[in-house]
């Protein structure tokens, strides 16, 4: 702790000193003690912000990590084609669909019941009588007297169609069209409208489709449908069909795992693992001012770099699929990972199963994909025993001991500064009012010997 002098010249000068400033001084002395705190409590804070990035990296990396681990993620999905889009054509291959080919012939498409009625002269034309749609009668009042407040009585009603009024040159007609495709949407219509604005004529209904399935013939195998939407005769596959085949043409349907996705996904991760090892790689340097990175020499980069490159060059004991390597994806001399997208693929395209038995975990053996999740969550951030986790919580203990000795001492300094300022004032009244007492004394020694000092 430095020293603070008081400079006030004379005694009997009256000068005195500065109050302030000499406080100041000795209140700055007293702080010198808080330096190691402070700067130990900056050298932690600078810490946790490494150690927050890092874990934010390897919660991106962990989420990568997810997406070929997840039973239901992009391993598992699928797409497919059809040799003639104009008779089939896929809608959705799901993660339930099998990777294979299949024949299909479509003898006939989906029908959907209708009837339109006669033609009346107009739509607001006023009829009475009733209708009867599926076993259900309408009958005919104010409400319900036209073909468009019929048709909007019908079609707020459930009655399993859709009625719609046709206008053209010859009139208004009303269409009822079955809500189900198929033959189960066959409709039935009784009428004894009349159009008491046109003589009286009656109304009938005429059926113009019949509701019908449509047939095919799926890998040998007879099947109906009731929707064009074919849903339920390839395992986790839809598909759509536009037209017959001509000539019993047979479609061919190939569905196939996604491997553009794969690799994407593989490219993602590998890139969310560099950005982890370049984090780790960047806190073994200097920063630009030449001072060590914050986790420089801290045991827990030291466990995250060894728990990383374990985890990395761990082996799986099943499957033909047994290391990273073997995926294209090899490691540089900085610990970074690049990918080889010709063996990659070639690899997807003859043992795609094996690709998935590696990421994804299996009761039977420890994946890589399921070590590394295991390893990635002992490392995180967010889990409660996570190496990451943990680091910043022993540094939370110490800071805010840290923070409490600070503002111990803060309060001890804050009263002895109140108790110095008091002591200084009344030290520095005393030498300014010098002057005028020695002027008393030479009034009061003048007055009894008559002497004059001043003459």
């Amino acid at each position: 702790m430095g020293t603070v002098g008081l400079s006030f010249g004379s005694p009997t000068s009256g000068q005195g000193f500065d109050v302030t400033s000499t406080v100041s001084q000795i209140v700055t002395n007293m702080q010198a003690v808080e330096t190691p705190w402070k700067n130990q409590l900056s050298a932690l804070q600078s810490q946790d912000t490494a150690l927050s990035s890092i874990g934010s990296d390897l919660s991106s990396l962990s989420s990568a990590l997810q997406s070929l681990t997840d039973f239901a993620g992009v391993l598992s999905e699928k797409q497919g084609s059809s040799s003639d889009t104009s008779v089939l054509q896929l809608t959705s291959a799901s993660t339930s669909a099998i990777a294979g080919s299949h024949t299909i012939t479509v003898q006939g498409l989906a029908t959907t019941s209708s009837y339109v009625s006669s033609t009346v002269s107009g739509s607001s034309d006023i009829l009475t009588g009733s209708l009867t749609v599926n076993g259900q009668t309408i009958n005919i009042d104010s409400t319900n007297n036209t073909l468009s407040s019929l048709a909007g009585a019908i079609n707020s009603g459930s009655y399993g169609v859709i009625a719609n009024v046709i206008t053209d040159s010859s009139g208004s007609r009303l269409s009822l069209v079955s809500k189900t495709s198929g033959a189960s949407g066959q409709i039935s219509v009784s009428s004894s409208l009349v159009d008491s604005s046109n003589g009286s004529s009656a109304v009938s209904f005429t059926q113009t489709q019949a509701g019908t399935d449509a047939q095919l013939t799926v890998d040998g195998v007879s099947i109906s449908s009731p929707s064009n939407t074919v849903t339920n005769a390839i395992q986790g596959v839809t598909f759509q069909l536009l037209a017959p085949s001509s000539n019993g043409e047979q479609v061919q349907v190939i569905i196939t795992n996604s491997n553009s996705a794969v690799e994407s996904a593989i490219n993602s991760f590998v890139s969310a693992y560099n950005k982890v090892v370049q984090d780790l790689n960047t806190q073994e340097g200097k920063d630009a001012s030449g001072n060590p990175e914050p986790l420089y020499g801290s045991p827990t980069l030291t466990s995250l770099q060894e728990a990383l490159q374990s985890a990395l060059n761990f082996t799986q004991t099943s499957g033909a699929i047994t290391s990273l390597s073997q995926l294209g994806v090899t490691a540089g001399s900085d610990g970074t990972l690049s990918v080889n997208s010709d063996t990659l693929d070639s690899v997807l395209n003859t043992n795609y199963q094996d690709v998935v038995d590696f990421f994804q975990p299996s009761g039977t053996f420890t994946s890589f994909g399921g070590n590394l999740t295991s390893v990635l969550n002992n490392l995180s951030s967010s889990s409660s025993n996570g190496a990451i986790k943990l680091a910043l919580q022993q540094n939370a203990a110490v800071e805010q001991q840290l923070n409490q000795n600070i503002s111990n001492e803060e309060t001890i300094i804050s009263a002895k500064k109140t108790e110095l300022t008091a002591q200084l004032n009344e030290a520095n009244y005393i030498l300014t009012s010098i002057p005028q007492q020695l002027q008393q004394i030479d009034e009061i020694y003048s007055a009894i010997t008559g002497y004059n000092q001043k003459q």
